[in-house]
């Protein structure tokens, strides 16, 4: 509590935290303001409704956005567009030289390639908001008498093209929120907001799980050994959920803050009188380089087969298209083995673009350090790098069965999917590490202050 207390002691951190509270309050706000035009009613009953394969990816596509797609709210397209677009930019840099260029010039050059990635996030927001709009007043709503969503009178495309601007306009307005709180509050600002749209969600989540919302009481099976059937939880349900919900967190922990210690020698060199280096340090590599990335891009990936299988399925009677879409759409053992095997090519390739074994070896021999039993340069960049595939195959694994551990729960003990994606998995896994990076800063300010930190590495 002493700790706790120091950071209301500082005044510039006082002030960073609360006007991060601030903001995040200004998203929720926005989160439950409705989108114009749409009979919210029926929206809702239809999207709960809504058990397929669209469910699924708007779901998916909510969670990690912090919008909500199911509601049909002013923020509903979320924060996805500018991470598609910040993604997209980062990934070019690595290919295309004037980007590059671009890169290596500072400050400038990043601001100037924060630019360019706004106006690639206007128009993704326009062709994602104009893809949406379109879902919404063509669908049939769940009840398959070919109604939609919007209010009568207000199904022309004058209207049409106002919801599409109010969602891109809402999208903006949430990437200006993100770079207010990297400015003036704490922590990376657009993961903050994802975080609190995965929060948000767990009340829900642990309602779902233990009320029983036609009687307006706890459901009495969770006080019976042996009391639930079916989808009911019971007793050891709920003692397994608490225990994987324990286990995820400490695993994720563990592996966030993992590293590979490289031991490394300073050359001694001689100023007057004085001998200068010959220290023993490390150099730390993180177990898990790419962190929540590849199960980001494998997740997105995995959307394309479900379009397409349960397209195929209303045009065709083939029998193995059946089988595919329902593989998919179900999350069963098929969609889960190409999970994996998306999420190891994913970790392998984003670590290979942020993490450069030869400018590392030259940083090292530029400062006159060295590892032992290696020289400095070639034979360093290919230690460095045989290190790096090894602990990056620990990490991936890590990764993918923190990935499938919602679709085996719902499985094997018949729990609702929305609560499994919470209790364990890639929204739990967003929140710890978000929630790590934000205590590493504000040790950063208190150990600044000669104050103890809130956590000992």
């Amino acid at each position: 509590m002493s700790r706790i207390k120091a950071i209301f002691a500082i005044p510039e951190l006082r002030q960073k935290i609360l006007l991060t509270l601030v903001f995040l309050a200004i998203y929720r706000i926005g989160f439950h303001i409705p989108l114009p035009f749409l009979d919210q009613s029926k929206m809702y009953e239809g999207m709960a409704d809504s058990q397929g394969a669209m469910g699924q990816v708007l779901g998916f596509v909510s969670m990690f956005s912090g919008g909500n797609l199911s509601q049909a709210t002013i923020f509903g397209l979320g924060i996805m567009p500018y991470i598609s677009a910040s993604i997209i930019f980062q990934l070019l840099a690595s290919v295309y030289p004037p980007l590059e260029k671009l890169q290596k010039e500072g400050e400038s050059g990043r601001k100037k390639i924060n630019e360019y990635t706004r106006y690639a996030t206007v128009l993704i927001c326009l062709f994602q908001a104009f893809m949406y709009v379109a879902f919404l007043v063509r669908s049939s709503g769940g009840d398959q008498k070919g109604q939609n969503w919007g209010l009568e009178g207000y199904n022309t495309w004058p209207y049409h093209m106002t919801m599409v601007l109010t969602l891109t306009a809402g999208t903006i307005f949430l990437m200006w929120l993100g770079e207010q709180i990297d400015e003036y509050g704490i922590g990376n600002g657009i993961s903050l907001i994802i975080m609190a749209g995965i929060v948000a969600r767990i009340p829900d989540a642990t309602r779902l799980l233990i009320f029983d919302s036609s009687k307006n009481t706890l459901k009495s099976s969770i006080f019976t050994l042996g009391g639930g059937s079916g989808s009911d939880i019971s007793f050891e349900k709920l003692l397994v959920l608490m225990c994987l919900f324990v286990g995820v967190v400490v695993g994720v922990i563990a592996i966030t803050k993992g590293q590979r210690r490289i031991p490394t020698q300073s050359a001694k060199h001689v100023r007057g009188r004085r001998v200068y280096g010959g220290t023993r340090q490390y150099l730390p590599l993180r177990v898990n380089q790419a962190g929540v990335m590849p199960v980001i891009f494998a997740s997105s990936l995995l959307m394309l087969p479900v379009f397409l299988f349960s397209w195929l399925q209303n045009i065709t009677d083939s029998h193995w298209v059946s089988w595919m879409a329902e593989a998919f759409a179900r999350q069963g053992y098929l969609y889960n083995i190409f999970y994996i095997i998306l999420i190891y090519f994913f970790c392998y390739f984003w670590t290979a673009i942020i993490f450069n074994p030869k400018e590392m070896a030259n940083n090292l021999k530029d400062h006159g350090s060295f590892i032992p039993g290696y020289r400095p340069g070639k034979r360093t960049a290919e230690y460095l790098e045989r290190v790096m595939v090894r602990i990056t195959y620990i990490g991936a694994a890590f990764l993918a069965v923190i990935a499938i551990i919602p679709s085996l729960i719902s499985s094997l003990l018949q729990v609702d999917y929305r609560i499994a994606s919470f209790y364990g998995g890639t929204g739990l896994l967003i929140v710890i590490s978000v929630a790590l990076d934000l205590v590493q800063k504000i040790n950063s300010h208190l150990v600044m202050r000669n104050y103890p930190a809130l956590t000992e590495d």
